[in-house]
């Protein structure tokens, strides 16, 4: 099964990262439309993403300030049972931010598109940490 990987920092120390990861603003500032959900295993998140995308990730790994982990168990086939997580670490005042998509079923079109997609929602992560900036969500994928 192929993976999505992306290793990068941002300065800002872990907790603020973390913040941004697990807080239903913080996911809303960079990567879903609306996003509910309390951080703990076994929380129950809602991700949504317009008409046709109301998705649902559980979360696996909850670690503050270190680890958290999403199963996606209602979305497209294609995300159906992967995990989506990051792994953080200080590293010289900044935090390395380890960001894994696993368990993809097979390299397809939407494999390769959604390779593209966290490549752009995660610059706006590290943008929205470090400066405070939020892009207009019908307009993230294409700053």
């Amino acid at each position: 099964m192929p993976d999505i990987l992306h290793d990068f920092p941002i300065a800002a120390e872990p907790g603020r990262v973390f913040e941004a990861l697990c807080s239903p603003a913080g996911l809303n500032a960079w990567w879903t439309l609306a996003a509910e959900g309390e951080p703990g295993v076994g929380q129950r998140y809602r991700l949504y993403f317009g008409p046709g995308y109301d998705w649902v990730g559980v979360m696996r790994r909850h670690q503050p300030g270190r680890e958290a982990e999403w199963e996606i168990t209602e979305a497209d086939a294609d995300w159906r049972g992967t995990r989506v997580g990051f792994r953080l670490r200080p590293e010289g005042g900044a935090t390395q931010v380890e960001f894994y998509h696993t368990g993809w079923p097979g390299v397809n079109s939407h494999y390769r598109t959604s390779c593209f997609c966290w490549a752009m929602y995660l610059r706006l992560l590290k943008r929205h940490i470090e400066t405070g900036e939020v892009v207009e969500y019908q307009r993230r994928l294409d700053v």
